[in-house]
């Protein structure tokens, strides 16, 4: 039976470009796997004309030699020999396959397997301090010292984990290369060396101070520079403030996640600060002035116009919080609480009762509402 063209098994062009191609074979690969096809006697058979196909057409020389002579450059007896190390069988489909199966699910332990190389160093990890502030602090910025325990590097064996200077070894299970491998029938599966973590080398001669991790916990004293204008859920960074690295390996980031207490006076939206403000029913009804503090720790006399109800807002431009990295401030806005008196002398009722007999013309609020109370009941009964 004479062999399909092999740029047609993987549904691509000639001139088709390796990532192509590439993305062709984990098509075709991922549709005809027996696994998948149990109900088809032909399944094995086309996986692997689709993986032998896949085989010549990655490598370049091996794509030259097809592009020009087809099947027979690789049938021996052809010019050059017959194709060196190309197995009808199982084990080239298995390194085969692993390139598209590490693009499909990433390599098994973080990565670099089939690039060499164990993971002799490793970063650190980040680390979280959460910082609570107050509301003056937040708009004045500040400098703060925090303590924070983490691992650093340790000092004995400059974080290498050995002993009086001497190399770590590389890992006699996966020589170096953080990795083994499994075959499981089709697959070729790759793991994390369970020696060596998949660091690639294994300490002989571990450090007494650290026991080989090369690391300590250590409580460090670190400065903050908080700037003007934070709000709670502002983050921090420290590069490099983290955790130490495993094996010489780069340090972690330290995030500062703040937190703005609430404030007893001042409420904060933004960059604006809302401030409610109790007025005396005398000043409401007939003006008058008063202070109101400021975030700053200052004062600001302000005018309240004769007639003020409760709920009146007033705006001091600029007297709110700076917004973070920038010249520009919010806004203090006053809200006015019009108090009624208690514990009234006989003399303030007395007065107040006189009030209430000349004040017929003097609440327009309330001859509205009431107002707007009987045509509802009218309608109800008709």
């Amino acid at each position: 039976m004479a062999k399909r063209d092999y740029y047609e098994l993987l549904g691509v062009s000639k001139t088709a470009t390796k990532v192509e191609i590439k993305k062709g074979f984990r098509k075709k690969a991922m549709e005809l796997h027996p696994d998948r096809n149990t109900d088809n006697p032909n399944a094995e058979a086309e996986f692997k004309e689709v993986n032998e196909a896949y085989e010549i057409l990655k490598d370049d020389d091996k794509k030259a030699a097809y592009d020009r002579y087809g099947h027979a450059a690789f049938e021996g007896g052809m010019g050059g020999g017959g194709h060196p190390g190309f197995n009808q069988g199982n084990g080239d489909f298995a390194s085969a396959f692993s390139d598209v199966f590490d693009d499909l699910f990433g390599s098994f332990g973080g990565g670099g397997g089939r690039r060499g190389g164990g993971q002799r160093a490793t970063r650190g990890s980040d680390l979280r301090y959460n910082l609570s502030i107050s509301l003056e602090e937040a708009f004045t910025g500040k400098q703060q010292t925090i303590s924070v325990t983490s691992s650093v590097a340790c000092d004995s064996c400059d974080g290498t984990g050995s002993d009086n200077g001497t190399e770590p070894a590389n890992c006699p299970t996966c020589s170096g290369m953080g990795k083994v491998r499994a075959q499981q029938g089709f697959f070729t599966v790759e793991r994390t060396c369970p020696t060596c973590s998949g660091r690639g080398q294994i300490i002989t001669n571990p450090c007494s101070d650290c026991s080989g991790s090369g690391r300590k916990q250590r409580e460090r004293s670190l400065s903050v520079n908080i700037p003007a204008g934070v709000e709670t859920g502002t983050r921090i960074r420290l590069a490099g403030e983290g955790e130490a690295g495993l094996r010489s390996g780069p340090s972690g980031d330290l995030y500062i996640f703040i937190e703005v207490k609430d404030h007893p006076i001042f409420e904060r939206e933004g960059p604006n600060l809302f401030c409610r403000i109790p007025v005396s029913m005398a000043t409401a009804a007939l003006g008058g002035e008063i202070e109101v503090p400021t975030i700053d720790g200052g004062k600001s006399r302000v005018k309240i116009p004769a007639g003020s109800q409760s709920g009146k807002q007033m705006r001091l431009k600029g007297k709110g919080m700076p917004a973070l990295r920038s010249s520009m401030s919010g806004d203090l806005f006053l809200e006015m609480a019009v108090e009624t008196p208690v514990n009234l002398t006989s003399k303030q009722k007395e007065l107040l009762r006189e009030f209430e007999k000349l004040s017929e013309d003097n609440s327009p609020e309330s001859e509205n509402f009431f107002g707007k109370v009987k045509h509802f009941w009218e309608s109800m009964k008709s």
